[in-house]
């Protein structure tokens, strides 16, 4: 339509300065000088929103605004978020109230406007009003996430700020292309406490993402409570990689992540690792290897040489325990089993195993996820497989996960060279590992999954969505998964949520999203390929 800025034309959001303007000119303005081609105020938004169509008087937020609600439960919770957000950094009172008044920033759900779907929304910014509407409260929820990218960077800030708090005038309508758009985090390997799992859900709320990926068990730590194998955890919770205490979370600590993440509207994907990456439960439970015979713990980074005895009945029983008390704490749909790097296990027992694991997730009601060698067992209807092969992976290894998928299997993209954030940007990056090759700030956004296994015969609607992990085999604190998660973490975001882009135009909307950054306090690598803000 005309006016409108769809997400393929993105190189149109390189306006002049000229138009719709925000009053921090230095938030609005290009990154880098050189570029000379500032992107325009409205459509600096990260994942690119649908359709953007800039015009009118900007919304500015005063010490009268009201933030206005639908007197729902959902809606007010989104209500008080949003206050949340802006009451430290703008020092207004901001009362969420079900009072309507023809000003102030108005929070509204419409069942009746399907074009949104379940997770779209439309802001429309006016010289007088605000107005986020969307079908269901996730919608909204997302459109604030816009509301904060439009605003100055300062409003991050968790103390009193002098700035004008103009929000672009125009209309963003906007829904996302994939229905599953995942963070994973590995706390495993290293352990990492409520409130920085909470801290780290935050980052990837402000993105649009809605799963939260935990791998909770490898050969290096049991991170997860259960009541039947109480061992798990003061056995085999009790280190970490590189050594050093572990740790693990209650049932009720692993609860108060699912309900944070819930209020970010993430859901919560347990993964427990089988039948390889085990050492850990081996280490507790002697009768779980075939031997009878507990092996020490691991502290290491090597994969590949454990494995569950697939021929005792106990190994069964201690499946069933586990996914039966896994599943009872998790509301979301999906339990995550492995199924990765079996390499101690003969293929016919992985098929063997992997059946009946299935069979467990789904006696309790639960969708099987698993990464993509389950594709060499045979995945149970409705199952997901969590594709993270890379450039080099075999040709056989791509066409038996094409062939699983073809047959109706969902496919999760996660190609190493592209998402796993625990890569090494350049040889001379401290953090990371580099198996899969390098992984600059560029590669992690210049790739289509919609084509990605097209050559496999692997159509687009096969594709469920993508998830970015973040394993910390070298990542041991808050500081650490950030330098790593930014700035590559919000181009995969785009790539879950938005149509396409190129990158020329998508590295300056980046750039402009570091003084948010530094606003938050987030760590971040600047790389040499992005053209960052001149300090």
């Amino acid at each position: 339509m005309p006016g409108t800025l769809p997400r393929l034309f993105g190189a149109l959001l390189l306006l002049g300065g000229a138009g719709v303007g925000c009053s921090n000119s230095d938030d609005d303005a290009s990154p880098s000088q050189s570029e000379g081609k500032p992107v325009h105020a409205l459509g600096r938004v990260i994942p690119a929103p649908a359709s953007v169509e800039p015009g009118g008087s900007p919304y500015t937020l005063t010490n009268t605004t009201a933030i206005r609600i639908d007197d729902t439960q959902e809606v007010r919770a989104i209500g008080e978020y949003l206050a949340g957000v802006l009451r430290p950094s703008t020092g207004y009172p901001l009362p969420v109230t079900p009072d309507q008044g023809a000003d102030g920033i108005a929070l509204r759900l419409s069942e009746t406007d399907e074009s949104l779907g379940e997770e779209g929304y439309r802001l429309e910014s006016t010289g007088d009003r605000l107005t986020l509407t969307a079908r269901k409260p996730a919608g909204l929820f997302y459109g604030v996430q816009t509301l904060r990218q439009l605003l100055p960077a300062a409003v991050e800030k968790d103390t009193e700020q002098a700035a004008v708090w103009e929000v672009p005038g125009g209309t963003i309508t906007d829904s996302p292309r994939y229905s599953y758009r995942g963070g994973m985090l590995d706390v495993a390997r290293h352990f990492f406490t409520v409130d920085q799992v909470k801290r780290y859900i935050d980052q990837l709320a402000l993105y649009k993402i809605n799963k939260l990926h935990l791998h909770l068990t490898d050969d290096q730590g049991w991170r997860l409570a259960i009541d039947s194998w109480p061992k798990l955890t003061t056995v085999g919770g009790s280190t970490q990689t590189g050594g050093g205490e572990g740790g693990y979370y209650t049932k009720a600590q692993y609860s108060e992540i699912v309900e944070y993440a819930g209020s970010r509207f993430l859901e919560v994907v347990p993964e427990i690792d089988m039948p390889g990456h085990t050492n850990a439960i081996l280490a507790s439970y002697a009768e779980l290897n075939c031997k009878d015979t507990a092996p020490p713990l691991y502290t290491g980074i090597d994969v590949g040489f454990s494995s569950l005895c697939v021929d005792k009945p106990a190994t069964y029983d201690f499946v069933d325990d586990v996914i039966r008390e896994v599943a009872a704490l998790t509301p979301g749909k999906y339990i995550h089993i492995g199924g990765d790097e079996a390499d101690n296990t003969s293929h016919e027992d992985y098929v063997t195993f992997m059946d009946r694991a299935q069979a467990v997730v789904l006696k309790y009601g639960k969708t099987v996820m698993g990464w993509h060698q389950l594709a060499g067992a045979e995945p149970v209807a409705g199952a997901v497989a969590q594709y993270w092969g890379y450039d080099r992976t075999e040709a056989a290894e791509r066409d038996l996960v094409a062939g699983a998928a073809k047959k109706g299997t969902l496919l999760v993209l996660s190609p190493a060279d592209r998402t796993y954030l625990d890569h090494k940007y350049t040889s001379e990056t401290g953090l990371g590992l580099q198996w899969a090759g390098l992984v600059e700030v560029d590669r992690a956004y210049d790739w289509d999954p919609a084509t990605y296994l097209k050559d496999e015969g692997v159509e687009e609607d096969s594709v469920l969505g993508v998830e970015a992990p973040l394993w910390t085999e070298t990542l041991a604190t808050s500081s650490d998964l950030e330098v790593m998660a930014f700035p590559r973490l919000p181009g995969v975001a785009e790539r879950a949520w938005s149509q396409g882009g190129e990158w020329d135009e998508y590295k300056l909307r980046l750039a402009g999203h570091a003084a948010r950054w530094e606003a938050m306090g987030i760590k971040f690598y600047k790389s040499p390929v992005v053209p960052w803000p001149k300090s």
